[in-house]
């Protein structure tokens, strides 16, 4: 997935996060919300900066290995999300 994509896509869940946050009626559920806000606004933050590492130094060995091993991180989290939402919607 291009870095346009990633942004926009997180963007997104961010601004649908933090609205529902903002609309919600018991403070419980605002904190539900804007924790999942604050997660796809931290993931485009990790996404725009491992790009720009990528730009500045990718061709080093040492940096590419750690930019791979960040980037499946960001996937360890993104299926943990997922997991986490799933269990939600089961409830």
């Amino acid at each position: 997935m291009a870095l346009e994509s990633q942004v926009a896509m997180c963007s997104q869940h961010y601004q649908k996060w933090k609205g529902m946050a903002l609309a919600a009626t018991d403070m419980q559920e605002a904190q539900r919300c804007l924790d999942k806000a604050f997660f796809w606004l931290e993931l485009q933050t990790a996404f725009i900066t491992l790009f720009a590492a990528e730009k500045a130094n990718g061709k080093n060995p040492e940096v590419e290995q750690k930019i791979f091993a960040a980037k499946a991180n960001l996937t360890r989290k993104l299926a943990n999300y997922c997991d986490e939402t799933l269990r939600e919607l089961n409830l």
